[in-house]
Parts: C-alpha cells; structure tokens; sequence
C-alpha cells in the first residue's frame, strides 16, 4: 500500500506539512496535476504556466536525487484522481488546505471520490501560520478589521507556530520510482514565457530598510516574494520567522496576507460581491474607453501610467501603486472594482485571489477596511510625495515630459466631486 501527495501551491521538498505527513506514514508517490478547467482559461504565453511548469521540474529533479520522480498529469483533477485510485494499492492521498471556495468545492469532490475507493483523504495547513478559525473573536466569530485581527494572531504566535517540518528525515520513504515527466508545456497548448522571475531570497539588506522605503516605486525596497508565496515555492513559516527578526513592518504585511485568506474562507460572497452588501448599489460609469486608458498606461496621470505599464511589461506592479490606480479606477473613473480586479488577475505573476480581492475592495471602499469611501488618492499628490523626482515614472513612461504625453482623461476635483456624489447617493 502507498500514499500519494498531492503538489498545489506548494511546490517544495522541504518544510511541506503535508508532504511531512504523507512521508512519516509510509512509502510515498508525489503527483503534480495540470488542471484543464484552470489551464482552459489562460492565454497560452502565460508566464505563471511557465513558472509553474519550471518549478515542478525543479521539485522532479530534486526527488531524482532520492531516487523517486513526481508523476505530471494533464487532464481535469477528477478524471485524474478516477484513474489514479483505481489502483487497488493507494493507502492515502495526502494535500495542503486551500480556501477559496473553487478549490474547496473540487477537494470535497475529490475526498468524497477518494471515500469511495476506501482511500483516505488527508488536508493540512500549509500555505499559513493560522487558517480557518484559529484566529477567532471572543465569541467565535471572524475578524472583520484587521488591527485586532494582527493583534489576536500575534498574542497566539508561539514558536511551535513557526516549527519547521523536517522532512528530510523521511526521504527514504520516497517511492523509487523513476520515470520521465511526459508533458511538455507545448503538449499541454503553451509557449514558454521569456520572463525574468525574481528570486527565492531576498537580501537582508531589503527587508531592514523595508518599513523606511517601501513607498518609494523607485527604490529597490519590497521582497518581490509574492510569486513565490502564491506557488507555495518557499516556506510562510521559514519567510515570518526571517520577518519577525528583522522588520516588523514586513512581517504585519505577511498577516495582512493571512487575514485576507481568511475573509475569503469565511465570507466567500466577496468573490463576486462588496464585502458589504449595500455598495453593490453604486452605479459604475463603466466608460470602455476610459478603461482602456486606464489598462493601456495613458491617463495622463503619470504614476497611474508607470504603474500600468510595469505591470503590462513586468507582471509586477509595486504596492504603493496599486493602490494608487486601484483608486483611480474606481474613485476617479468610477468603473466596477471587478473591471480591475479581473485585469490584475490576468496580468500579476503574484495573482492571489484573496489579497487581489480584499486590496481591489480596499480601494473601492467596499470591503473590510473601516476607513469611511471618502478617502480619494489625489494621484498627483501621490506622485510628488513617492516619486518627487520621477525616477519611477521616467522608467515606465519615456515619453513624458514631452508633447507626446498625454493629457489628463478627467480632472481631479471633478472627478473627487463626482464620486463623492454617486457614493452618496447609492448609500443614503
């Protein structure tokens, strides 16, 4: 009898809960799932296929090492998970947890078929310090503000928390089994992306000057690790332990992290909704062409462009600046909050559902921030404060400065008005 761990968003040997697992209870076969349903939706140049793709090749020539493989399915997860526990000898199918609600809803089916084969079904906490109601109020309801949210999740924090899984202690239970991975990313439809991924580290160096620099666009001041924490890459457990020894600061963003995660798990209506119902009611412009400015980097607000643009050309768009055309988007142009958040979803390296929906509500004023929907970023005023120099504008926007730019699509006061007016009125 064997057991089968399930790679997702953690691909990775060591420090892997559930892989841990899988291994202390006997002979293990590790299997990777190319899922069609996820892979039908995607542009065949995607560069997160290709990073995926790169990743389980690196954990397939890892395991080679112990004299195992990671077997590479391309199909629906179903179909896989039918013909693979049609084998008589399967003990156990061991996987990390995941929380939002498509793939809570496919891991239902998949126990519930597992079930029927007389297979265990095994979920662990992975991807997070805390999950689920771990980090609960008094009255065992979920935080919905985040300051007492960090404060509850730093009172609990023990060193237990941040224990690594010594996995190497139990490679010799890998399933020799050594056999060459079938699919290509050109069988699966796709072209490998010619993109520059960021690394696994980031320096020391970065991460203490972090709290002081981390609004500058220009500076080389943020972790650029999202990528990494999406795919499950590096450890969450390894990265705090680092954070809470040297910036505090970094370390709240990695909770900001966990509370989005798990607004999602327990309120799964933002997905297509406002956390808060009543501002579903605000009637969005929805100008096309004003959206096409906006995704295209020719607004004529300098560091809403240089932002677009970076993520256009990179996959990557610094925080700060998300936040200021998140705003502009929805506060200044008054288009639907989802516009934005599905262009992010197509375009960021680092897409997670659950901070790309809580930062896009963030911004919208609809979600769980108890900041009042007047707060407007001025963008020209967020230009002067982060980017006085235009450095980071200059980078992205090579025509401005010259009668090529372009001008403003829409005055900020006006604009400012306007919002406040149709905010108002859906509200009251």
């Amino acid at each position: 009898m064997i057991n089968y761990f399930w790679f997702r968003r953690d691909l990775r040997l060591q420090d892997n809960a559930g892989l841990f697992h899988a291994l202390k209870n006997g002979k293990t076969q590790c299997v990777f799932i190319f899922d069609k349903s996820i892979l039908n939706k995607l542009d065949q140049e995607d560069p997160r296929v290709t990073f995926i793709y790169k990743q389980v090749c690196e954990v397939d020539a890892e395991l080679r090492q112990y004299g195992s493989s990671l077997q590479v399915w391309y199909g629906t997860v179903s179909q896989i998970w039918e013909q693979i526990t049609a084998s008589k000898a399967i003990k156990s199918v061991y996987t990390n947890a995941d929380y939002e609600p498509l793939a809570i809803k496919r891991d239902n089916e998949i126990a519930q078929l597992c079930k029927s084969k007389g297979v265990d079904f095994l979920s662990f906490k992975d991807q997070c310090i805390f999950d689920k109601n771990e980090i609960v109020k008094e009255d065992g309801l979920p935080y919905t503000v985040y300051t007492p949210y960090s404060k509850k999740w730093k009172s609990k924090l023990t060193d237990f928390y941040l224990k690594p899984y010594p996995n190497s202690d139990y490679f010799y239970n890998l399933e020799q089994n050594v056999k060459p991975i079938k699919n290509t990313l050109e069988s699966m439809g796709f072209k490998a992306a010619d993109y520059n991924f960021p690394a696994q580290k980031t320096s020391y160096g970065i991460i203490k000057k972090y709290e002081k620099l981390r609004d500058y666009p220009a500076e080389d001041a943020t972790s650029k690790l999202g990528i990494h924490f999406r795919f499950g890459t590096i450890s969450v457990r390894e990265k705090m332990r680092s954070a809470l020894q040297v910036s505090e600061k970094w370390a709240n963003e990695l909770i900001w992290r966990e509370f989005y995660m798990q607004i999602l798990f327990h309120f799964p209506h933002v997905i297509d909704g406002a956390f808060k119902p009543v501002y579903n009611r605000i009637e969005w412009i929805n100008n096309e062409t004003d959206f096409d400015n906006w995704k295209f980097g020719t607004t004529g607000y300098p560091m809403v462009d240089a932002g677009m643009r970076q993520l256009n050309q990179t996959g990557y768009m610094h925080n700060r600046v998300r936040m200021v055309v998140a705003s502009f988007l929805t506060k200044h142009l008054l288009i639907d909050w989802r516009w934005g958040e599905a262009y992010f979803a197509e375009k960021l390296l680092d897409f997670e559902l659950a901070s790309n929906n809580g930062g896009w509500q963030w911004a919208a004023g609809c979600g769980v921030d108890a900041a009042p929907y007047f707060r407007i970023f001025n963008p020209t005023a967020q230009q002067q404060k982060f980017d006085p120099n235009f450095f980071y504008v200059k980078k992205w926007v090579p025509e401005f400065g010259t009668p090529q730019y372009s001008h403003p699509i829409i005055n900020h006061e006006f604009a400012r008005k306007r919002c406040l007016e149709v905010y108002k009125s859906a509200l009251n």
